[in-house]
């Protein structure tokens, strides 16, 4: 929550500890966001056994612009994602004829504005990811309100449509990024937890009408492979013990009929030994009869096929 001064603050309540709050305290902030009723339809479209829907989190440079990281060498490793694994990423989209959700801080498309045509060129959905892959929750209530309002307006100059969902920086849900993101309009979240499936999300026990597509830090390339020379962040994971974790999740999900969702990096998956397991596991996913489909696709086909009571 905001302080008294406008800036951010933290989560607590008059400077209490937490096991000093009273009842109506913790299941205030419990209650703040939560999971709503379950959104998965009785079938797929055509009869498919799961639904698969690939995310691209297009940060490149903006992460260590974030951080206030200006020399040559960290930028490098974010421009990597644009130079080489984005042209990876989409070729082997093509060729699969398989739709992805391009999720992408706002300077990182003014940085690269052919990139976003890419997207849109290819059939792909391009979706709000910040502005400059900031930290939500350090953030004032407006300025995180202005620089989603102008992230908005970025990518739809440049991909020619308003965006319809989010993810945010690092999945960084601030107390205020629900009631923002109303205010946009937006059909979808996509930086929660609370299920394997989509839910509707409760705004203080009120349903929204904003569908969720929950992420997970097992399924997102980041946490295995990221790498920083100057703190403990090591790739400990082989990639092929990546690709087992993911197969696994995405066989459980066709076995009970549900959403396989995995969020990827071009900067992080791009890489050559990276790059190969994506290509095996949709490789496994071809063998399956599943239903491919954007963010926004997912959503909308969620909300049709489970209207509220």
């Amino acid at each position: 929550m905001s302080g008294t001064d406008g800036t951010a603050g933290t989560a607590g309540t008059g400077g209490t500890e937490p096991w000093q709050w009273d009842e109506p305290t913790w299941r205030g902030h419990v209650g703040a966001v939560r999971a709503g009723r379950p959104l998965r339809p009785a079938r797929w479209p055509g009869g498919a056994r799961a639904a698969v829907a690939l995310s691209f989190d297009s940060d490149h440079e903006t992460i260590p612009l974030r951080n206030d990281e200006t020399h040559p060498g960290k930028l490098s490793q974010g421009e990597y994602g644009a130079r080489a694994g984005v042209p990876r990423v989409l070729r082997l989209l093509r060729d699969r004829s398989v739709p992805a959700t391009f999720f992408m801080p706002a300077v990182s498309a003014l940085l690269h504005p052919d990139e976003v045509r890419a997207y849109v060129d290819g059939g792909h959905e391009v979706a709000l990811h910040g502005w400059i892959h900031e930290r939500n929750t350090q953030l004032a209530a407006a300025d995180e309100r202005e620089l989603a309002l102008r992230a908005a307006d970025t990518l739809e100059s440049l991909a020619g449509r308003r965006p319809v969902g989010i993810r945010t920086p690092s999945w960084d849900f601030s107390d205020h990024t629900l009631a923002i993101s109303r205010e946009l309009g937006l059909a979808y979240d996509s930086s929660l937890m609370a299920d394997d499936e989509p839910y509707e999300i409760l705004d203080h026990g009120e349903p929204t009408g904003m569908v969720e597509i929950p992420v997970e830090w097992i399924r997102d390339d980041a946490p295995y492979f990221t790498m920083d020379r100057f703190t403990s962040s090591r790739p400990y994971t082989p990639p092929r013990g990546v690709l087992t974790l993911w197969r696994d999740e995405f066989d459980l999900a066709v076995e009970e009929g549900g959403l396989f969702q995995l969020t990827m990096h071009p900067h992080v998956i791009g890489h050559r030994s990276r790059f190969l397991i994506l290509r095996e596991l949709l490789d496994h996913i071809g063998t399956h009869d599943v239903w491919y489909a954007t963010h926004e696709e997912l959503a909308a086909y969620v909300a049709r096929e489970c209207p509220a009571a």
